[in-house]
């Protein structure tokens, strides 16, 4: 879990500049989730307390939540108690994933008391619960199972804290005796961190470890490269944080740290904020929008792929027919020779073994006949054969190619959708299924409203250069965007956006072109390959077939370069 205890810790720190703040409005916009509007004579935050599942934590955020219309059960409880409270305190009680936000309030009598809301984020035992004065459970957002539960969380019930680890706290131990434990347990450096030292995730203990080995490298003592190691980390635990996102190798937030992390070497990339709470927007809203967007499009990723593995099925099927409809014309001489040599066929053969005068050594050839059959009309059934293989060849040709348009057009919509980054592209592309049949129209709640803009890029040279991200868009800018002499950029027969330069026919360099090639290949099923081939033409001679499917089109004319897509494009 990124958001380990140290991170909270660092983050506590931010959030203390609310105290003194009282509570404007409180909302629960989902189950797991609170939000607060802290205010005070030039301040006003929202707090985000959120238990949920995989991404519990604590910090300011600039996001706007939706208030439900009717608010939950347990944040009508926290309205009753801390509407109008004034912040006194949070604090991190040990290094341990609890924050504690100490509020006064005025009860129903009028008097002033303490309340105290405490934030658990450890593992699947995450929870926001509320404590009286004295200690007791007002009330939690997730009550403990009577029979099951080590600690009971129940209202009226004795507040106690998760119960503690036997590990150090490295903010009140000697770094010596650390590093002596450490020593000790003979283990992995990472793994021993881990299980001696409270607070620390298993991102940190990994680059602690790769702080030691870095000292190694100068030869000194196992112990002073421990020592210097679980110090430099601590400088940023104990005094000024650097709040670090680690980025993957698609420049998508892959993890973050209150300190600096340098064990991915040049592999990931970085990137500072100047606070945690920041990082933590940043970070989560690119995770959460990443969940929407999965969320939203499973249904018709699971039908695309449905759709598209039983028409590779068909298409199979019919290409085997296909194949077997390319012996016809055997029918037709087997037909005629029958009939060429019906005087010498007797009734009830088997086999006519006649002169095949179509071939030019005039070799003898045993034909199979129906013996229930008189030989007239063994010949007719075998051009009755031929002309229904002839009828079925015309129809699996057509129904091929049909088959062939369509497994593309499943792969560019199932393209589209991984390259989707809004809830409103996901809905583009459904409105486009629905309009093409594959989904029902009734099948929808309603239309979306909602439209996606369009990427928009510069070139060197300053010509704008737009990307389409699905099919709807691919034709919107291709064939009504566009004028005739601008470039048209396209991965070659491989599923991917369309590219326009919008340089009405004036002379563009090489690298705009470099540059718009790379766009087409990086928003493409070859986004990840290198060397990929790219064909670019001028508009006019790029044609749309009547009846084609959105974002299928025909072209000539066209030139070829090859480029490697670089993720930092997009940023």
């Amino acid at each position: 879990m990124p958001f380990d205890a140290g991170f909270l810790y660092k983050t506590v720190e931010e959030l203390k500049s609310a105290i003194d703040c009282h509570i404007d409005k409180i909302y629960q916009p989902s189950k797991d989730e609170l939000v607060f509007l802290l205010r005070k004579k030039g301040f006003v935050k929202r707090l985000l307390i959120t238990v949920k599942s995989g991404s519990a934590r604590l910090h300011f955020t600039e996001n706007k939540y939706e208030n439900p219309a009717t608010p939950p059960m347990f944040c009508m409880l926290i309205r009753k108690y801390l509407s109008s409270a004034r912040l006194v305190d949070i604090v991190v009680p040990s290094l341990e994933r609890v924050a504690v936000l100490i509020f006064s309030a005025t009860n129903e009598l009028g008097d002033k008391v303490i309340l105290k809301l405490v934030c658990e984020f450890i593992g699947n035992q995450t929870n926001i619960i509320l404590v009286n004065s004295d200690g007791k459970i007002i009330d939690a957002l997730r009550h403990s199972d009577v029979e099951t539960a080590q600690r009971f969380i129940l209202p009226g019930a004795d507040y106690q804290y998760p119960a503690a680890t036997n590990k150090l706290n490295p903010l009140n131990t000697d770094l010596n005796v650390l590093a002596d434990k450490i020593l000790a347990s003979n283990g992995e450096i990472s793994k021993s961190v881990l299980s001696i030292v409270e607070g620390f995730s298993p991102l940190i203990c990994r680059e602690i470890e790769y702080l030691y080995n870095k000292e190694s490298e100068r030869n000194i003592d196992r112990k002073e490269c421990i020592y210097n190691s679980l110090n430099e980390i601590l400088k940023n635990l104990s005094d000024k944080a650097n709040p670090t996102l680690i980025l993957n190798e698609y420049n998508l937030p892959f993890d973050f740290s209150y300190t600096d992390i340098n064990q991915y070497g040049n592999s990931f990339s970085k990137k500072q904020f100047k606070s945690c709470s920041e990082l933590l927007d940043a970070f989560y809203t690119e995770k959460d929008n990443a969940y929407k967007i999965k969320t939203a499009s499973q249904d018709i990723t699971r039908l695309l792929n449905n759709l598209l593995s039983r028409t590779q099925k068909k298409l199979a099927i019919r290409l085997n027919e296909l194949e077997k409809c390319k012996d016809r014309e055997n029918l037709r001489i087997y037909g005629e020779l029958i009939k060429a040599n019906l005087h010498s066929i007797e009734n009830g053969s088997k086999f006519a073994v006649v002169t095949n005068y179509y071939d030019e050594n005039l070799a003898q050839i045993d034909i199979p006949l129906n013996p229930a059959y008189t030989p007239a009309k063994n010949a007719d059934k075998y051009f009755k054969d031929y002309k229904k293989s002839y009828a079925a060849e015309q129809a699996l040709t057509k129904l091929t190619r049909q088959d062939s348009q369509e497994i593309i057009y499943f792969e560019s919509v199932l393209d589209s959708i991984s390259r989707c980054n809004s809830i409103s592209e996901i809905s583009e592309i459904r409105d486009e299924l629905v309009n093409q049949g594959y989904i029902k129209r009734h099948a929808l709640k309603k239309k979306s409203n909602n439209t996606s803009t369009l990427d928009e890029y510069t070139s060197k040279e300053g010509y704008k250069i737009i990307v389409g991200k699905n099919n709807i868009q691919n034709d919107y800018i291709t064939t009504k965007l566009s004028s005739k002499n601008d470039l048209w950029f396209h991965v070659k027969n491989i599923p991917g956006s369309h590219v326009v330069v919008f340089n009405g026919g004036k002379e563009v360099s090489e690298d705009t072109i470099i540059y718009a090639a790379s766009l087409a290949a990086l928003n493409s099923k070859a986004a990840n390959s290198s060397n990929v081939p790219v064909d670019y033409v001028n508009i006019k001679f790029v044609k749309k077939p009547a009846s084609a499917k959105p974002g299928m089109v025909i072209y000539t004319n066209n030139k070829t370069v090859f480029v490697t897509p670089k993720k930092e494009m997009k940023i």
